[in-house]
């Protein structure tokens, strides 16, 4: 799982506190370009996604797909994360942070002809807020579950209390959302993709299809898997998704509200190798890629193609799972796992230059960042003595790790896999790999805490501490499997602060609590690199990977 300047002259005022915002701005979309080039733009995707509908999914390879067909309330200035207009030209919260209006564009039109209005983005809201079944799945309704709670009908009694209350139409263009208690991932979660607003003709159509299973065996509804029924606002519609093929084709919506696209189509086509992509640069069958391998860089820079590098702006870390595994209970285990680990290592051979050591779960650009958690350095005899006190000395634990992809801040899963089990095996922890296809096999199994320990991260939606370490521990998660008073208590005082200073305080003890229980390592960040061919104007590169792809045209 997992936050624009103004895109015209006019200047932004934005005020947060609390996530309180009143913005307005203008976007150059609204005047510029009308992007007549008929060229088709190919660009070289890292894993399939797996979903059409940004509502069901909570993965970067899905949203970098949806985003060029959906936009969300707020989006983020172009190259990087400061929340700016989307569909809503400005946005305002009340003093208590529990009512959000927002003024939306004039003239938007949807894919199918339908027109933006507040009861269309309130359609959407209601829409979410009353799934059942398969859809109040965490795996499933992740975000939803994330920003605003459960569901007016929970049926699990481990899905989070409801916050969101009701979206109103003031009036055609002013719909007014209001939760319970005010939360640090507002106004920042209106941003988010899985929170993009579809065509209420679409949600009916959406409402005749479901979900099924459950645990890590989903089906998703058939919708979401095929073009034909998804409509968003953006600059481009989903036209096709040839699965055989790993491919989906995009085509420019010649009545986009904005600035036009620049190619008349955009196709996205897996290639599950980071040597499969480059290959494919540099004979020309695709005109950029992402997450360059770090070894890559220089040589295609030398041979003339463009390698734009994101600012850092993500975290990986290795995950316990407590429930699945009951070693993992022990402190001491956890302890000599974190002992055990050489990251030093991993930073110097897998990450591009400017990778760094990370020693909590957020990078250090995010406020709220502490100098002062605890450490665990590499110490193969202190890792042993903590296995011996707990009465381990040589314990066996399963290791997912994913296949067929890469992630911004995990360029080469093999081999950090590798990295780790050796350093493992180093002080008697006996490894059981379980290699799994990223989606959706790996990600609904880490989901789902079916992985003792396992390789993820994370690439912030929206620039506040809390959708970093609030994403994860918050409250009890499957994907760790704990339940601490500790932690979630030290989450619950940071979202709950109005004050932004104070809030941004209360981050750094969270850290520091974080840390000291320690429910997973975290490993690094990274600052991925993205390549494109030498006849390209490419996007503005963010360092939240949400690159516009209507901004490329070929030279």
């Amino acid at each position: 799982m997992r936050i624009r300047k103004s895109r015209a002259a006019r200047a932004v005022v934005v005020t947060l506190a609390m996530g309180l915002a009143v913005t307005s701005c203008a976007s150059d979309r609204d005047e510029g370009g009308k992007g007549e080039a008929g060229d088709t733009f190919i660009f070289g995707a890292a894993g399939d996604p797996g979903s059409l509908d940004p509502a069901l999914a909570s993965d970067g390879e899905t949203f970098r797909v949806t985003r060029q067909a959906f936009e969300a309330l707020i989006e983020h200035e172009p190259g990087g994360s400061q929340l700016t207009g989307g569909l809503a030209e400005s946005w305002e919260g009340s003093e208590d942070g529990t009512e959000w209006t927002f003024k939306l564009r004039k003239g938007v039109e949807f894919h199918d002809g339908e027109k933006l209005t507040a009861e269309a983005v309130c359609k959407n809201y209601d829409h979410w807020f009353n799934w059942s079944g398969t859809y109040q799945n965490s795996a499933v309704s992740y975000y939803w579950q994330t920003i605003m709670g459960g569901f007016k009908k929970n049926e699990d009694k481990e899905t989070p209390e409801a916050n969101y209350v009701s979206c109103t139409a003031e009036d055609e263009l002013t719909p007014v959302i209001k939760v319970k208690e005010a939360t640090a991932n507002l106004p920042g979660g209106f941003s988010l993709q899985a929170l993009a607003i579809h065509s209420p003709k679409a949600i009916d159509a959406y409402a005749k299809e479901e979900a099924k299973g459950e645990g890590d065996a989903i089906t998703y509804p058939k919708y979401s898997q095929e073009a034909g029924t998804v409509a968003g606002t953006g600059p481009f519609k989903i036209s096709k998704w040839n699965k055989g093929n790993k491919e989906i084709t995009l085509e420019r919506f010649d009545d986009y509200w904005g600035k036009k696209a620049g190619v008349e189509k955009l196709v996205f086509r897996t290639l599950d190798t980071e040597e499969g992509r480059r290959q494919a640069l540099q004979a020309g069958d695709i005109h950029g890629y992402d997450l360059v391998a770090p070894a890559d860089v220089k040589t295609l820079e030398k041979d003339g193609f463009q390698v734009p590098t994101r600012d850092v702006f993500n975290i990986f870390y290795l995950g316990f799972n407590q429930e699945n595994n009951k070693l993992l209970k022990k402190k001491e285990v956890r302890e000599a796992i974190a002992h055990a680990i050489d990251r030093d290592n991993i930073v110097e051979t897998q990450l591009p230059e400017g990778g760094v050591k990370a020693s909590q779960f957020m990078p250090d650009t995010v406020a709220g960042y502490s100098g002062d958690v605890k450490v665990y350095e590499q110490d193969v005899e202190k890792s042993k003595e903590l296995l011996a006190d707990a009465g381990e000395k040589s314990p066996t634990l399963d290791f997912c790790y994913p296949t067929e992809v890469t992630r911004p801040y995990m360029p080469a899963p093999a081999d950090m896999f590798e990295l780790m089990k050796t350093d493992l095996e180093k002080v008697g922890i006996k490894v059981k790999p379980r290699a799994m296809k990223w989606n959706p096999d790996y990600l609904d199994s880490v989901q789902n805490g079916k992985c003792s320990l396992y390789l993820m991260g994370w690439t912030g939606d929206f620039n506040d501490g809390y959708n970093f370490i609030g994403t994860w521990f918050g409250g009890y998660d499957k994907q760790w499997g704990f339940k601490d008073d500790k932690v979630f208590d030290a989450m619950k005082a940071a979202s709950s602060e109005p004050d932004a200073e104070k809030r941004t305080e209360l981050y750094k003890k969270a850290n520091e609590v974080i840390m000291d229980f320690l429910p997973g390592l975290p490993i690094s960040s990274s600052p991925p690199s993205i390549a494109f061919a030498k006849d390209v104007n490419p996007p503005k590169v963010s360092p939240l990977t949400q690159e516009n792809f209507a901004e490329v045209s070929f030279k």
